[in-house]
């Protein structure tokens, strides 16, 4: 696999989760991807910056073009130096949520996502990798 380009930024502020959602719609029609599997990548990458935000207290997000195998794909990477998450299973079933939500925030998205990998130690934050190939 290649990593094509990046570009990396914080997130910080609401308007950053809007940011992250416009920029990943750009790259996914410049890759070609489907209206379908553009707008799955927009709602993960969504629900994953607001977790960012909002549970993980801030943090940035990596938005990188791939190829492998002549097909193009997009990873989008959100890390936090958060609370953490304790019981990851448990953190992935819908239903369950720290805050005051539906709880479908982790497990959507990686519904949404061809590829899928959390890391994360309590105390020291929160690693979240997602991948879609057009």
């Amino acid at each position: 696999m290649t990593v094509l380009k990046s570009e990396s930024f914080p997130i910080i502020v609401e308007q950053d989760i809007v940011r992250s959602r416009q920029m990943t719609r750009e790259w996914a029609i410049k890759l070609g991807f489907r209206l379908v599997d553009q707008t799955k990548m927009v709602t993960a990458v969504s629900e994953l910056a607001r977790n960012t935000l909002v549970y993980g207290k801030g943090g940035f997000m990596l938005l990188e073009e791939l190829e492998k195998d002549l097909h193009k794909g997009l990873r989008a990477t959100f890390e936090d130096r958060g609370p953490g998450i304790p019981d990851i299973p448990l953190a992935l079933k819908d239903g369950f949520s720290t805050g005051h939500s539906l709880g479908l925030g982790l497990g959507g998205s990686k519904r949404l996502s061809n590829e899928f990998e959390i890391i994360s130690k309590v105390g020291e934050g929160t690693r979240v990798t997602i991948a879609r190939w057009a």
